[in-house]
This record gives structure tokens, sequence and C-alpha cells, in this order.
């Protein structure tokens, strides 16, 4: 354990990462990362836990969201991509380099010390728990369109709850059955994400497509406008580096499950808004509340595509709730292991740590509480929107901590060319993180810093308890 603001020993191959099934990680419950209940991840798991939470469901209105704007917005996806890969690829090289359980956290921690470990730690954590509420709520929606639910208040927030603690109870299964979820939801919810994106391609009419720019304003402006609601797309690439402690041959897989993750979802994101600008016209589309639903239904005729996108939409955030629940604790235990966040957050059984999705999915489910009957569903919109600066902080001291590694090299034991390919690459994935904190917008901005410095007084705690366990 290191001092308050001391950097850990940077990993090398020499030195065996600190992973789940150290003792350290397992103190006290020796049934932690072992049995048949506890399975590593291998690439496949690892690359659908990246899918799966990137591609939760908003794919499903994002088409009609940003047809206001033309098929410009198109290219914002573009660019929006590129950053996406750069980041995915920073995560790899981080990963390659230190693959323990923790992702941006154990990063930032080795780079810059304690405190802008916990700064990652913490808002990250923030983020997921936050995030769960809103992903339920919004699943409830989607169930509305199956089983009538929102009718009644009541009815509304147990369904809503129940969406939260049935991928809980996966989680406190073990790792075994979070993988299998997670996978299985993945498969589920591309089947009809692919009937559309391929399958639309057979029905393409360009002259559905609508203006290239009707926006109002400039090319530039356009791109810029439509970026910032697609600037949260791709949430979750930092998937597989934060359960590196759960992925088999971390080095290797979890810079690939990052790389063809991101990039899956890219292209699943892309074909499928081509898709659906073409198949549904655009000025029926600007109005659309379902454009999945109306796609299919301009495919091949009927009213069946509104079920069916509705399934699908339930399953896919079922799932992607299953992996977030996963990353929820992921963190918390990194951070607790090494002191900076309650020592309970490190018990472990079959692999998961039971203590941080415990209190996750009980925070997760107060705010769903207060959401329903407070009254008043704008703070509640308002803690949403903060999770999107929260979530990007971990990303940019992660790329910040790949800078510091490029520069502290040794000049005699530098390759040239991929130093350049990789200064490159981290200036992209920096330069995408300010861009997410900025989509943000001001207000975010301003209530995630508050949320940040709430932080610094637990931090303050968690440091001098640590420091009077030290002097004793």
């Amino acid at each position: 354990m290191h001092s308050t603001g001391t950097a850990p020993a940077p990993a090398s191959a020499e030195v065996p990462p600190v992973t789940a099934g150290t003792p350290a990680a397992t103190a006290g419950d020796p049934l932690g990362d072992s049995g048949r209940h506890a399975r590593r991840f291998g690439l496949p798991v690892a690359t659908a836990l990246v899918m799966g939470n990137i591609i939760g469901g908003g794919i499903f209105l994002l088409p009609a969201s940003i047809a206001p704007y033309g098929t410009v917005s198109l290219v914002a996806f573009g660019v929006l991509t590129v950053g996406a890969i750069a980041l995915a690829l920073v995560f790899g090289r981080l990963a390659a380099r230190d693959p323990r359980t923790g992702g941006p956290y154990v990063y930032a921690r080795e780079a810059f010390g304690d405190f802008a470990g916990f700064l990652a730690a913490w808002s990250y954590w923030i983020t997921t728990w936050v995030s769960n509420a809103a992903l339920a709520v919004a699943a409830v929606g989607y169930l509305d369109v199956l089983v009538p639910v929102n009718g009644h208040r009541w009815t509304a927030c147990l369904a809503a709850l129940a969406l939260q603690w049935l991928p809980a109870l996966a989680n406190f299964a073990g790792t075994r059955y979070v993988g299998a979820v997670q996978l299985v939801s993945t498969v589920l919810k591309f089947v009809p994400l692919l009937l559309v994106a391929v399958g639309g391609l057979f029905f393409f009419d360009p002259d559905r497509l609508g203006p290239f720019n009707s926006s109002g304003h400039g090319a530039i402006g356009a791109v810029s406008a439509s970026a910032a609601l697609l600037l949260f797309s791709y949430l979750g690439v930092e998937s597989a580096a934060v359960s590196a402690g759960e992925v088999n041959n971390a080095r290797r897989n979890v810079g690939r499950a990052t790389v063809i993750g991101t990039a899956g979802a890219a292209l699943v994101y892309l074909l499928g808004t081509l898709s659906v600008f073409g198949t549904v016209a655009h000025d029926r589309l600007v109005t659309s509340t379902a454009p999945f639903s109306d796609a299919v239904n301009s495919m091949f005729g009927g009213s069946w595509g509104g079920t069916a996108v509705a399934l699908a939409a339930l399953v896919s955030m079922t799932g992607c709730l299953n992996g977030w629940t996963l990353l929820s604790a992921q963190t918390p235990y990194a951070a607790a292991r090494d002191g900076l966040f309650p020592s309970a957050f490190t018990r472990r059984r079959r692999g998961v740590p039971t203590v941080g999705v415990g209190v996750t999915v009980v925070l997760a489910s107060l705010l769903t509480v207060f959401n329903y009957f407070s009254g008043s569903g704008k703070v509640f919109e308002v803690l949403v929107l903060v999770t999107t600066f929260t979530a990007t902080v971990p990303y940019l001291l992660a790329a910040a901590a790949q800078i510091f590694h490029l520069v502290a090299g040794r000049p005699e034991a530098v390759d040239r060319p991929r130093l350049v390919r990789d200064s490159v690459v981290t200036a992209v994935a920096a330069a995408f993180s300010v861009w997410l904190m900025a989509g943000a917008g001001y207000a975010a901005v301003y209530q995630g810093a508050l949320f940040l410095f709430t932080g610094i007084i637990v931090y303050a705690v968690m440091a001098a308890r640590r420091q009077r366990k030290q002097a004793r």
C-alpha cells in the first residue's frame, strides 16, 4: 500500500500483475474467485461486454434524433467513430501494460498517484449507478409496448426495479452467469438490428434520404450540432479494461475485445442509421418515435415492427444493465483494494465484488423510486446529464496516463515509428475525451464538478484512515 500522493510501481512483464485471483484480492473470501460459478471471460464474452455496454437502447431512437440535421449527421458519426476507436486502442495499450481490474482507475493511479486514481474511480462509480437507474426507467417505456405498466406509478416503478435487480441477481450468481447473460443478450439484440442494418440496404431508396444539411447552419456547424447528440453513443468503450482481472490473457485480449467491440458497435450504428434514413421518408422520420419500427414496417409491411423493436430494445437494455452492473462494482473493488474506497468493497464471491453490486443496485433503486415519486422528473434528468460529464473524466485521465508513459519512456529504448503512431492515436483519444466533456454542456460540467468535489471529502477521510493505520 502506497502513501498518499505517491504512485505505485509501474507494471512490467517481469512483475506479475495483481489480478482478481491473488490472495490480496480474496482475503476473507476463499470462494471469491474459485468454484464452478466463477469463470474468466474469453475474447468472445469480453467483446460482447464491450458491444453490449456501448449499444443500449438509444440506438432505437437515434436515427430520429439526428434526422433534423440531414445526412450530414452521418459524417459526424464517422468522425466520432475515429475518436472512439482511438480511445479503444489507448485502453488496449494501457491494459497490455497493466492488466488489472479497474481500467481507467488503475491507469490514472499508476501514472499520477492516489488522488488521480480516486477521482477516476469516484466519477466512474457515480456514472454507473445513475446510468443504471436511467436505463431501467427508459426500459419501462419499451416494456409498456409489450405489457402495459406505465398506467400506474407503482406498477412502472416496480417494473423498473425488477429490471435492475434481475441483472444484479445474475451478478450475484457469479461471473459464469454474467458472461452467459451478456453473450446471449448481445446476440439477441443484434438479430433485429442487423435485420434493419443489412436488410434495409436492399430496400434503400436515395429519394427518402432528404437534404444533406437541413440544420440551417453551415456544414461544420451541422456536424458539431449532430455530434452533440451522438457523442455519448460510445460510452462503454472501457468495459473490457475495467474488468481486465476477469479476462483470460488480459494483456492481449482486453485490447482486442475493446477494438473489435467498438468497431462492431460503430458498424451497427452506422449501417442501421443509414438503412433507416433510406427506408423511412425524411419528413416522417423527423417526427418518428420508433424509427426502427417504421423501417421494418416500410420494408415488410404490416404493423408488427413496433412489437419486434420493443422486444429487441428490452433485451438490449437488460443486457446493458447486466454488463454495467458488473462494471459498477469492479472500479470500487479496485480502489478499495488500494485503500481508496471502504474495505467492504473488496469482498468477492464467485468472481464478483458482491458488496459493490449490492451498494450500486440499492443506490440506483433509491434514485429510481425518487424519480417516480418526486413529482418532477427534472432532478432525475439533471443527474443523468451529469453522468455524461463524469463518464469522460476517467477517459481523459486514461489518455493522459498514456501520454505520460509515452513522454517518460527511455529515449534509447524507443521504437520511433511506434512512438509516432501511439502519440497520434493518444492525441486523437484525448481530443475525443475533451469533446465528450464539451458536449455535455455547461450546466452538466458545473454540476459534475460538484460531484467530484464531494468525492474529495470522501478521499480526505479515506486518506486519513490509511495514514492512521500506517502510523500504528
